[in-house]
């Protein structure tokens, strides 16, 4: 009850982007205290029974996982580590370190609990990031969420991509490949039949070279039309990525019910929390009906409460993942949904 009472009212009164680097550099120097580490894991973190599954060649303690913009840069997985989380997915990750866009660029919709973004691949490099990545927790699944630099053209998007894949594969445990960030100029683009199945091809192949292939992921946009789902479906299956992650942020501003003239002053920006939940749900039941049964789907976007986690793997996820929703609804969101789910057996 103090993260709603306390602390939430207090980091509101900072701007989105000061709060969130406040918090995890706060809560990073917390648990150099000794004793902190065990009484905050134990505080957040569930036993894996009832709720460890195996997937992807992986086996991951929980479902619960935090996605790709929370940590970009790896600075803080031993913090993250102590929460609960199943997994933590970092990035976006591009080749080259970028400033992303100018500030302000994170802004919250507090009636709605959303939040809007159109941070750009802030990140400091795949460089500095895999050097971070040496020390990683060794009990903590890392995905790796990879994208391209912002002036890297289309036709040369593979070459980005390729390059974080390369550096970071001796230390993430899956892949994700984001090709549906709204923030980054023509980057969904990349989401056509052509483009789509030449750059999930060239990493196939490469991923098919290494002794022990990574499982590779495809992050999509919310805003796709049933033809454009359809193509994906079909790309996957026929060059064998792994699993999809649905959904990203929307585009989309239907339904607010923050002011119309505070959306004009944000402008533009990719939109999560829980507006964003009925057509994520939308696309991730879409999928699963068309894909096999044990076709792997990670559910994020508007997850903030143990009915939406329960609505999400009733419509077909296999994981799920939160951002906005551990925003709003605090640290102690990851464990109300694991015990949620581990009462009803899923």
């Amino acid at each position: 009850m103090l993260y709603p009472l306390v602390f939430k009212p207090l980091l509101f009164l900072l701007s989105p982007e000061q709060a969130h680097h406040f918090t995890l550099t706060l809560f990073d120097l917390i648990l150099r205290i000794p004793g902190m580490r065990l009484l905050i894991r134990s505080m957040f973190t569930l036993p894996e029974a009832g709720l460890s599954k195996s997937l992807l060649g992986l086996h991951f303690p929980n479902p619960v996982g935090l996605a790709a913009g929370f940590d970009k840069n790896a600075k803080y997985l031993d913090a993250l580590a102590c929460l609960g989380f199943g997994y933590v997915e970092i990035g976006t990750v591009t080749p080259r370190p970028q400033s992303g866009n100018p500030k302000p660029r994170l802004f919250r919709l507090n009636k709605d609990r959303a939040l809007i973004n159109r941070m750009g691949f802030n990140n400091d490099g795949v460089e500095v990031i895999a050097r971070r990545l040496e020390q990683r927790p060794a009990n903590l699944i890392v995905g790796g969420n990879i994208g391209k630099n912002k002036d890297t053209p289309n036709e040369n998007a593979l070459d980005d991509y390729v390059a974080c894949f390369t550096r970071l594969f001796p230390y993430v445990d899956y892949f994700a490949v984001n090709l549906s960030s709204p923030n980054t100029p023509g980057l969904r683009s990349l989401q056509e039949k052509e483009p789509l199945q030449q750059l999930l091809g060239g990493l196939v192949r490469l991923n098919q070279q290494q002794a022990q292939p990574k499982p590779i992921l495809l992050k999509i946009a919310p805003d796709l039309d049933d033809a454009a789902l359809d193509d994906i479906i079909e790309i996957v299956q026929g060059i064998g990525i792994d699993g999809i992650i649905a959904t990203n942020t929307t585009i989309g501003r239907g339904g607010l019910r923050t002011d119309p003239g505070r959306l004009d002053s944000i402008g533009n920006g990719g939109l999560s929390g829980q507006p964003l939940r009925d057509t994520a749900n939308r696309i991730l039941r879409y999928l699963s009906e068309r894909l096999p049964e044990d076709f792997p789907i990670i559910g994020v976007g508007g997850i903030h409460s143990v009915h939406d986690a329960r609505e999400r793997i009733s419509a077909g996820a296999s994981l799920l993942q939160v951002y906005t929703g551990f925003i709003y609804e605090g640290p102690s969101l990851v464990k109300r949904i694991n015990k949620g789910l581990r009462q009803l057996g899923q």
